[in-house]
């Protein structure tokens, strides 16, 4: 059994490192349906119910100040690739559609939990809102919302599976209606967007071990720095000092990102390794406890879906949007910067760069817009 950090540290590196590893060797199919971050939550929990490490004060300590101090560093990093220039530049057309498609899954989240609110009762409806974190943006602003709202590390599991299933279950969808295009375009009265013309992202440098420490440095500076900050910032029920920290290292990274350190390569690969980590630690906390609920979650995952999709549609019917920027929009909400531009590029190349600027600007909300929802869950829950 391990009673000191720094073997438990190296239990969580190298679990955080051995699924992504494994996808990128043998490349798995069973991957495409969980990917390698819901593997290692599993595991690491596996492990931590299995005790081969005992929880005392100095382990404890060490998983508190690493979630501090990780998060908020981790969304600074996320935040250096976002250029909200780009973003502006794709038009009332492209925006208006990513709108709706935040719109229709925002009232699809608060309509599903008045559905089954009878069955989640007293703080059950939190992974949901930490769901709609990442459905908005991606895992990252899940966990920030996790840590925002004070969710317990037993109901992450909830979100992280449904998010897992839900997604693929979504993107087979996107995918096969791809076919439907032209008749689905007849009926909204809209144009294709396959035609757009927008300008790629340039790619930065390869990543050298300078670049690494300066970023690491830079982004645990940041989350140091918003620490500090959010201690003179009112709170409140809702907006704790966790939360205005969290707010102030987006607000940083997305700043950095508009300076010519951006072009500094590194961030990218640094966040990704700071992610899994992260969900490594969180999942070194937790157990299966309350498992037994994840039908339910799962169940509330469709539905969220298949609401979010009948409103989108008619969206498109009233609006003239086309079938691409629907499932484009979509998916750079619900799956992120990894699936949108794949999905892109099967519906047409020249959209490759609208689905990764898209799904960079669910990114930025992504944190925003799961405060936003367990705001209102919250009320109604008369909490």
């Amino acid at each position: 059994m391990i009673h000191t950090v720094w073997p438990y540290l190296a239990v969580m590196l190298l679990a955080a490192g051995l699924f992504p590893a494994m996808e990128r060797r043998f490349g798995w199919r069973v991957f495409s349906v969980l990917p390698p971050i819901v593997f290692t939550y599993l595991f690491v929990t596996a492990l931590a119910v299995s005790g081969l490490w005992q929880v005392n004060d100095e382990i404890r300590a060490a998983q508190s100040m690493l979630t501090a101090h990780m998060v908020p560093a981790l969304l600074f990093l996320l935040m250096i690739n976002c250029d909200l220039r780009a973003i502006w530049r794709l038009g009332p057309r492209v925006l208006g559609v990513f709108t709706c498609a935040a719109i229709a899954l925002f009232i699809a989240f608060i309509a599903t939990f008045l559905l089954y609110r009878h069955w989640l009762p007293g703080n059950d409806w939190q992974p949901l809102a930490a769901l709609s974190g990442s459905w908005m943006g991606g895992t990252a602003n899940m966990i920030a919302v996790k840590q925002a709202i004070g969710m317990s590390d037993q109901h992450l599991a909830m979100s992280l599976l449904t998010d897992a299933l839900c997604y693929s279950m979504w993107v087979v969808v996107l995918f096969s209606v791809a076919r439907l295009a032209p008749a689905f375009n007849r009926w909204t009265g809209a144009k294709s967007s396959g035609d757009m013309e927008v300008a790629e992202t340039p790619a930065s440098g390869p990543t050298t071990y300078d670049s690494v420490l300066l970023w690491l440095g830079m982004a645990l500076a940041v989350a140091a720095l918003s620490g500090w900050l959010s201690g003179w910032l009112p709170v409140s029920s809702m907006v704790s000092g966790t939360t205005w920290t969290i707010l102030l290292a987006t607000a940083a990274g997305l700043v950095v990102a508009h300076t010519p350190l951006a072009r500094f390569p590194g961030a990218g690969t640094i966040s990704s390794a700071m992610l899994i980590s992260v969900v490594a630690v969180l999942a070194s906390q937790s157990n299966f406890h309350g498992i037994a609920a994840a039908p339910l979650y799962l169940l509330c995952g469709v539905t969220i879906i298949a609401i979010h999709a009948v409103l989108l549609i008619g969206f498109a019917k009233l609006f003239r949007f086309d079938l691409y920027l629907c499932g484009i929009s979509s998916l750079a909400q619900i799956g992120g910067v990894a699936a949108t531009p794949v999905l892109a590029a099967s519906y047409s190349r020249a959209l490759v760069p609208v689905g990764v600027l898209l799904a960079l600007l669910g990114y930025i909300l992504g944190t925003g817009f799961g405060l936003l929802v367990a705001t209102v869950m919250s009320a109604l829950a008369g909490q």
